[in-house]
């Protein structure tokens, strides 16, 4: 059973990395991730570390409270 706040999750850096314009091999450069972490990441299949979700804020141009929000907001 997947985990509703990672998937919550997910579609928020999917939301905001479309707002950029961004594909996920741009996202994961900015990142420095793998573009098949950021493809885990927004189908709730993985769950970031705190640091990567700092990299990812930073990545999505963001303060890290937006991106922790809740998805009510976007």
């Amino acid at each position: 059973m997947e985990n509703q706040e990672l998937i919550t999750l997910g579609n928020k850096i999917k939301y905001f990395r479309i707002e950029l314009s961004l594909s996920q091999e741009a996202l994961a450069f900015k990142c420095n991730f793998d573009r098949t972490y950021i493809s885990l990441l927004e189908r709730g299949k993985r769950n970031p570390s705190y640091k990567n979700l700092l990299k990812l804020s930073k990545g999505l141009e963001i303060p890290l409270s937006q991106l922790c929000k809740s998805t009510e907001e976007v």
